[in-house]
């Protein structure tokens, strides 16, 4: 058995490590769980050492897991230590082809009559392609990625990318068994509003098969 080190770190949310590193077992723990009960420690140490040795979590362990981060006390703690220690990186709505505060505005009065809380939005710090888009509810920010800014990209496309983040304000997460479910039925429902959602599906096989085709050429 080699040595274990644990102990409680102020990561910025739920979160866990575990690392064996010379024969030693460095094991770092959210300090939200500090107070938890012996059953939680207990569950969180299975789940750890599986994902150490790449096996299976044990349902029942993954289970009573799962009911304590489903809390809401532990979800809002888990929110404030985000807030509070985390930190967000923006740079402005403000792109070189499109304007990103203009196109909220736009899509705000055709499709949530102008009723949508505004919240940041910002095109991303690098290109990413493989996230195109994304809503934080902890900041409250909506990061579009840099790489739509492009007049090789249709702007119906980036206003889809947009509008389908800004409907995640509209339809908060459900949590169900534990597990949150962001696109529920009333979500797919509103996204099939969008005038060229059958075009952006398109637009987004293609971007997947160059992806696809990129990852094959690094192999």
């Amino acid at each position: 058995m080699p040595v274990i080190e644990v102990r409680f770190y102020p990561y910025a949310g739920l979160h866990h490590t575990i690392r064996l590193r010379s024969g030693r077992l460095y094991v770092r723990l959210s300090d939200i769980c500090k107070d938890s009960s012996s059953t939680i420690h207990r569950a969180l140490a299975f789940i750890l050492v599986a994902k150490l040795l790449s096996k299976r979590v044990p349902v029942a362990h993954e289970r009573v897991y799962r009911e304590f981060t489903s809390r809401p006390e532990v979800q809002r703690a888990s929110d404030l230590a985000r807030r509070g220690r985390g930190r967000k990186m923006l740079s402005s709505p403000q792109g070189r082809v499109y304007d990103l505060d203009r196109m909220f505005s736009r899509l705000n009065r055709r499709f949530f009559q102008g009723e949508l809380e505004k919240p940041t939005i910002t095109w991303s710090q690098r290109r990413t392609r493989r996230i195109l888009g994304h809503h934080d509810r902890v900041y409250e920010t909506i990061t579009i990625s840099k790489s739509l800014d492009s007049l090789d990209v249709p702007e119906w496309f980036v206003e889809y990318i947009l509008y389908h983040e800004m409907l995640h304000i509209k339809h908060p997460a459900r949590l169900v068994n534990g597990r949150r479910y962001y696109h529920t039925g009333a979500f797919r429902a509103d996204e099939r509003r969008f005038p060229y959602y059958d075009d952006a599906q398109r637009w987004l096989e293609k971007v997947s098969r160059l992806q696809r085709t990129l990852r094959a050429r690094a192999a």
